[in-house]
């Protein structure tokens, strides 16, 4: 039996170890004084010093955050308004169900040279427009398991109690569906948040031509092209602790909700 529970704890370690020492060493990397991505020559905080100084990196921080609250803010209303309506029918169909949450499957880039081909179809001009659009649809179905979760567990009956004492739909759902649930919306919109501040693929694809809709990681993918620095190893660095951070917090919702 120990030697059953050592062998677990040693795979347990090599798998996380795969997992994550590469992070380690990056993060480790970005405090390099030295101007070599691979060669320690000393603590130094002086690249995340050069981050802010550096305008292309500072515009493309800014319009993921514009396209990250926009496109958090409109999943997260149409995610809970569709996890609300499927939960309503009477009736569950595998295949609408299948249609809600194809987004989270198909793969990126099948999602992303699709929407491409239906925004040049329309004629609309890309921009940082389009890619909150194109992420719209991304989170949505993030938002919508988020929410439906919570839904499951939810008691109806108080919503039948509280029509039977005289509340109005709207009143109902306002004073006691929408305070149950809304730690799973926030955490539905934490999720969408982290997704689309990461998200590479769809908004390389619906940008459009020029620098002024470029986002923060296509930004990273346009300095990579020259070489790693330890400059950006500081960015990966900043962005990999602000997506784990907000990731956390919504597991945290999760578990609080479910006490």
């Amino acid at each position: 039996m120990r030697d059953s529970a050592l062998t677990r704890r040693t795979i347990l370690i090599l798998v996380f170890g795969f997992l994550y020492l590469p992070i380690a060493v990056l993060v480790l990397l970005s405090f390099n004084a030295s101007g070599l991505p691979t060669t320690w020559s000393g603590f130094s905080t002086k690249w995340y010093t050069s981050l802010f100084g550096n305008k292309d990196i500072l515009h493309a921080a800014w319009n993921t955050f514009i396209v990250a609250i926009f496109a958090t803010l409109i999943s997260t209303v149409l995610g809970t308004m569709l996890a609300l309506g499927m939960e309503a029918r009477r009736r569950k169909s595998n295949s609408l169900e299948a249609l809600a949450f194809a987004p989270m499957v198909i793969p990126d880039i099948v999602l992303a040279v699709a929407l491409l081909s239906l925004l040049s179809r329309l004629n609309i001009t890309l921009g940082l427009h389009t890619i909150v659009l194109a992420h719209v649809i991304f989170d949505l179905a993030f938002v919508c398991s988020v929410v439906r979760a919570r839904l499951k567990s939810f008691d109806y009956s108080l919503v039948e109690a509280s029509r039977d004492l005289g509340a109005s739909g709207w009143t109902s759902f306002w004073r006691i569906t929408f305070p149950v649930i809304l730690p799973a919306i926030v955490a539905g919109g934490l999720l969408a948040f982290t997704l689309s501040v990461d998200e590479f693929i769809i908004a390389f694809f619906t940008a459009g031509a020029g620098r002024s809709s470029i986002t923060l990681p296509m930004q990273i993918y346009s300095m990579i092209r020259f070489g790693i620095t330890p400059e950006i190893n500081a960015l990966a660095t900043l962005v990999m602790g602000f997506s784990a951070t907000i990731l956390l917090i919504s597991q945290w919702l999760n578990r609080k909700q479910d006490a």
